[in-house]
């Protein structure tokens, strides 16, 4: 509803003089090479952080001296969605451990056991004599 006393189109004019002045003062727009600049060297001194933290973090937790050399995983397998059985070699002894979140069960003790050998692949000009020998073992079992 326009007042009384002023018309419309000078109420309209007066609502919007605010607006216009803000519009006067406005900054000028950055320069955008700098801000792109700055940016990308604020992101090379993060990565470069999280690089440094990391090396420094494997430094920290690697063993050092004659623990180093003790304990070795030998093998190991998930049974389980948290659970796993894990091959410990301790010095000529192996263990089984079974781990589970928030414990380590120990399953059995076996001594060491060397790796079969591998198997080597047949020679390249005998191809039908090593398929018929493959062939003659599977019937045999």
């Amino acid at each position: 509803m326009a007042s009384k006393y002023l018309p419309r189109p000078v109420l309209a004019l007066a609502v919007m003089l605010p607006a216009v002045a803000h519009a006067q003062n406005a900054a000028p727009p950055a320069e955008l090479g700098g801000s792109i600049v700055q940016l990308v060297l604020g992101l090379a001194v993060v990565i470069a952080l999280l690089f440094a933290s990391l090396w420094l973090l494997k430094r920290i937790s690697a063993p050092r001296g004659e623990a180093a050399g003790l304990i070795r995983v030998v093998a190991g397998t998930a049974i389980g969605p948290r659970e796993r059985v894990v091959i410990l070699e301790v010095g000529g002894t192996w263990m089984v451990l079974g781990v589970a979140p928030g414990q380590v069960s120990a399953l059995a003790e076996i001594p060491r056991i060397n790796p079969a050998a591998p198997s080597t692949p047949p020679p390249p000009g005998n191809l039908p004599g090593w398929l018929q020998r493959i062939v003659d073992r599977r019937h045999a079992r």
